[in-house]
């Protein structure tokens, strides 16, 4: 299942041309990217050229989805859904979804883009791991330039990517849209159950991947 890291800030802050500039940069180390936009407007259009999903598709994002208070595209109602039930039922294939907004999110990361010292989120949101602005007086341990997205690139790989590409995941537990960590017997017990049951099938031939998803009945 892809890492999560989304960069939040207020609006004309900059994010999204930071975002895609890191997307751009993780695309050219060789990693599969898919980008989640949350807005508050409504009525937004999508796709179009010069708009912040386009930007985020000619960086090289694999997927782009948006997220509005009046429509999610994939053309469908928002059921306020997290992101990480999203970027997990969504985009299982990527190694990263890179989010913009969702300052709220919880449990997942966020990189603030801040230009304004009156409108700083870290001391307010859970989650901020690094800040990327060009103030002066802005200090902490992870603190970068708006145009270092090569450096916030490197930064996300070493802390997301590097250990997860060396050790894959054999199986994944969600369970109602939230990630249950398994110790590594369990997944193998997991996966060599369902695999060895699928085997059997008539229908499966070169399985490659399985994805099980199991709807508990009301009592």
């Amino acid at each position: 299942m892809p890492s999560i890291v989304t960069f939040i800030g207020w609006h004309d802050s900059g994010k999204t041309t930071l975002a895609s500039q890191v997307v751009s940069e993780l695309k050219d180390l060789g990693y599969r990217v898919a980008v989640v936009k949350s807005s508050n407007e409504s009525g937004v259009v999508f796709d179009t050229p010069g708009t912040d999903t386009a930007k985020h598709k000619m960086a090289g994002a694999e997927s782009v989805m948006f997220l509005g208070p009046d429509q999610m595209v994939l053309q469908t109602k928002n059921r306020d859904l997290s992101l990480i039930t999203l970027a997990h039922r969504y985009f299982p294939d990527v190694d990263i979804v890179i989010g913009e907004g969702f300052k709220t999110a919880r449990q997942v990361a966020k990189i603030e883009v801040l230009r304004n010292q009156d409108q700083m989120l870290r001391n307010q949101v859970h989650g901020i791991i690094a800040v990327a602005t060009d103030l002066e007086d802005v200090v902490g341990d992870y603190i970068f330039r708006l145009h270092e997205s090569r450096e916030i690139a490197l930064f996300i790989e070493k802390r997301f990517l590097l250990d997860k590409m060396a050790g894959h995941e054999r199986a994944t537990l969600m369970v109602n849209g939230k990630k249950i960590p398994l110790k590594n017997f369990v997944q193998e017990i997991l996966a060599g159950g369902v695999q060895g049951f699928v085997s059997s099938l008539k229908c499966a031939d070169q399985i490659e991947e399985i994805e099980l998803r199991i709807r508990v009945p009301k009592d």
